[in-house]
């Protein structure tokens, strides 16, 4: 399915970048010449607190902002999100569209027979993904979780491509960029496991890419078609 625009809501915990990505995923939307818009969500600033951040593009200008409450995509960045509601939509799932995609951090299935009934009702594909395990692998840090979620909506939607994210993480890791609160402190802390900034982007892009392919190869296996129309 071609779509004008894709609404993707990403559901983590504090300290998991989900805002760094949705920030991430518009950068490089822009940068193919699409129109996005991405913003957070989310109360106290501290890990394993709720944090929700939703990023919306399209081939026209995107005027609405705030809570994204009928998302195409839904990501969930860890298991508790599911497993312990530590979500702001419940279930996690509220307000899916009919055809979309919930992509889940987990290695291991996580949801009720009820849930699966419901999404599958909505023909809502799940991708399973062992997102940590992937970050550990390639750039041997959890830390670089998001880049494994970023990688999977990419390349499931193809929203966006990977010289477009390649330019957006140089963007955003590789010069001086202004971040507030928690995400500046995020951003710090993963700087900190590179010894050379070239390093963190090297991995960060490796890790996007293992995930994009994983997750490409499961969409064209599945026959799943979500996409934004090309600029």
């Amino acid at each position: 399915m071609i779509k004008r625009r894709i609404n993707i809501r990403m559901s983590g915990l504090g300290g998991q970048g989900a805002v760094t990505a949705a920030h991430v995923m518009a950068m490089a939307a822009s940068r193919d010449g699409k129109f996005a818009i991405s913003n957070p969500f989310f109360g106290a600033e501290k890990r394993m607190a709720p944090a929700e951040s939703y990023c919306r593009i399209g081939v026209n200008r995107i005027w609405d902002r705030g809570e994204l409450v009928f998302p195409d995509v839904i990501e969930v960045f860890h298991p508790q999100v599911i497993t312990l509601g530590k979500s702001y939509t419940m279930p996690f799932y509220s307000g899916i569209k009919e055809n979309g995609v919930v992509i889940i951090n987990s290695d291991v299935p996580l949801l009720s027979d009820e849930d699966v009934k419901r999404l599958q009702d909505l023909n809502v594909a799940v991708f399973y993904i062992a997102g940590t395990q992937v970050a550990l692998e390639v750039a041997g840090t959890e830390l670089s979780t998001n880049m494994t979620m970023i990688g999977s909506v990419a390349g499931i939607t193809k929203c966006v491509s990977l010289e477009a994210l390649d330019g957006a993480l140089q963007e955003r890791f590789g010069k001086k960029f202004v971040a507030s609160g928690g995400t500046a402190t995020l951003d710090e802390a993963i700087k900190k496991k590179f010894a050379k900034k070239e390093m963190l982007l090297k991995k960060n892009l490796e890790t996007v890419v293992r995930a994009y392919e994983m997750a490409s190869e499961w969409a064209e296996k599945n026959n799943v078609e979500l996409a934004v129309a090309a600029a």
